[in-house]
């Protein structure tokens, strides 16, 4: 008797609950909706689904801004949820003040189940630190909260200089745009580097922030005319499976390997080599996702030289081997080697 084929799972998106608390900052808020709500399979089905809730019943829910939002979903929805995000509010109130729920919210956060990611926008750290998500673990926040949230948590490890902190199944981002690059980080580690970039390139934003890199540096916007590292990162770009030289991006800006590096971080947030370090994991792990090289050939490629030494670099950067992040990410690329996952 023939045995009938194995049925494949049902697909399902993974559920994105966004939680919407008064005094919510509107761009915040919107922030996973826009990121998260486009990918699509090769199928066309939605790879997320992102919702929002209030700790309330259906209703309004007051933001900073001169206008309110209608959220039609209360907090049993958050039983729902894959994953669980919580964005900035100005109006924490006890949580904020005291470090302590207020039952409402105590009893909206008991809906959520065991084992769902937690992700929190600027101060919305605070939710998570104040139910005990965070007791023992690394953090960070908007630079100017930082302190405060270490003094009224000395149990969380609060980084102040960082754009966001991926500890697994928690994850905390600094201030407004760095819940951008927080969101694109969870996206990338979910669907691989093609995905994150498809939805960073129609939301014009920079497709890939290391989340290490500098929350808060000195000229983010180089002076009137006032030289820059721009020439030298576009020209080391277009080299990156060169050897490159301090000395020669330096030269590229007609500077001294002094000025040029002390000018490369106040642009950039990080040394030079920890930025060509960065762009040659990204150039490594796209030509793992989309195409067919050998190991030794992306390393190459890439810049690292070795396939042992690319090893090295992806298991610090990445926590795996290329050979084990090929594997992951490769079901999300066709026989023409593009990206199976529409935008």
């Amino acid at each position: 008797m023939e045995s009938s084929p194995a049925r494949e799972p049902e697909f399902r998106p993974h559920r994105v609950v966004v939680l919407a608390m008064d005094g919510a900052l509107p761009f915040e808020l919107g922030i996973p909706h826009r990121i998260f709500g486009r990918p699509r399979d090769a199928g066309g089905r939605h790879l997320y689904e992102v919702v929002t809730c209030s700790i309330r019943p259906p209703g309004p829910v007051r933001t900073d801004a001169d206008f309110d939002i209608m959220v039609p979903n209360g907090p049993e929805t958050l039983a729902t949820a894959d994953t669980v995000i919580v964005p900035a509010s100005y109006e924490f109130g006890p949580v904020y003040d005291e470090g302590v729920l207020t039952p409402e919210l105590a009893a909206a956060l008991a809906h959520i189940r065991p084992g769902t990611r937690l992700a929190s926008i600027c101060t919305g750290v605070y939710v998570l630190a104040a139910a005990g998500a965070l007791d023992g673990r690394p953090a960070t926040t908007h630079w100017a909260d930082a302190e405060r949230l270490q003094r009224l948590f000395p149990q969380i490890k609060v980084d102040a200089d960082v754009l966001y902190v991926d500890d697994g199944d928690v994850l905390t981002s600094a201030g407004v745009a760095a819940g951008v690059d927080l969101c694109l980080h969870m996206l990338r580690r979910d669907h691989g580097t093609a995905v994150a970039n498809a939805v960073a390139r129609r939301t014009v934003v920079p497709p890939h922030r290391e989340g290490g890199q500098a929350q808060f540096i000195q000229r983010p916007v180089p002076e009137p005319q006032l030289a820059t590292t721009t020439a030298a990162r576009a020209w080391a770009l277009d080299r990156l499976h060169e050897p490159i030289q301090l000395r020669d991006m330096a030269e590229q800006e007609a500077m001294s390997v002094r000025t040029f590096t002390r000018r490369f971080r106040e642009e950039v947030g990080v040394s030079p080599g920890q930025w060509l370090t960065q762009q040659r994991v990204e150039r490594a792990r796209h030509l793992l996702e989309s195409s067919d090289l050998s190991v030794d050939q992306v390393a190459r490629d890439a810049g690292f030289g070795t396939a042992q030494s690319m090893r090295q670099h992806l298991q610090q950067a990445l926590g795996v081997t290329p050979t084990s992040y090929r594997r992951t990410f490769r079901a999300g690329v066709d026989a023409t080697g593009r990206t199976a996952a529409r935008i």
